[in-house]
């Protein structure tokens, strides 16, 4: 896993979950900032790390919330 360690120094595009609830427990992530591969960070930390997933990675993650392996 990689980890970005100041995930607003990169000038990326973040997107946050279209399933946010307004909790601010959001999750954000950068569409097509990084080949194959998809920055995610948390929306309370934009300076914070990010980590990121290889695509295969968070769509085997995604289906595991989908499915409610993961809460």
């Amino acid at each position: 896993m990689t980890m970005i360690p100041d995930a607003s120094a990169y000038g990326f595009n973040w997107t946050k979950s279209s399933f946010s609830g307004g909790n601010n427990n959001c999750v954000e992530v950068a569409l097509g900032a990084v080949p194959a591969a998809l920055p995610v960070r948390d929306s309370k930390a934009p300076a914070g790390p990010a980590v990121l997933f290889g695509n295969f990675s968070w769509g085997v993650f995604v289906d595991a919330v989908k499915r409610g392996d993961v809460v």
